[in-house]
């Protein structure tokens, strides 16, 4: 296990809140711990992902605000200096990636070009 300690990804107070939320539920298994990546896809070419996984041999380990998370190597180039937001809105609810090494993105925020 590789622990980096400069966390690639912030999150913030209210990002935070909820992922605290989440990691409380019942639902989360214990050797789970939040996973942030990338995958090929969405209309600008590349999709976020924001799950609770299992470590693998290939991640990295970090921690920000007390949250424990894990990206593949691979993707730590693609979210260097992202912040993770939670809107709690009726209307656009739930994580935002705010992106600033993106060259595009599109209108729903869950995808980006580099």
């Amino acid at each position: 296990m590789e622990v980096i300690t400069k966390a690639p990804v912030s999150f913030t107070p209210t990002a935070v809140t909820e992922l605290k939320r989440l990691m409380a539920s019942e639902d989360i298994a214990k050797d789970q711990v939040l996973r942030i990546g990338v995958k090929g896809g969405g209309c600008s070419g590349m999709t976020y992902i924001l799950v609770f996984d299992s470590p693998k041999e290939n991640d990295l380990h970090f921690t920000q605000n007390e949250i424990p998370y894990i990206m593949d190597k691979a993707h730590e180039i693609y979210l260097s200096g992202i912040e993770l937001d939670w809107e709690p809105g009726l209307n656009s609810r739930g994580f935002v990636f705010k992106n600033p090494n993106a060259s595009s993105t599109c209108g729903c925020g869950s995808s980006f070009a580099v």
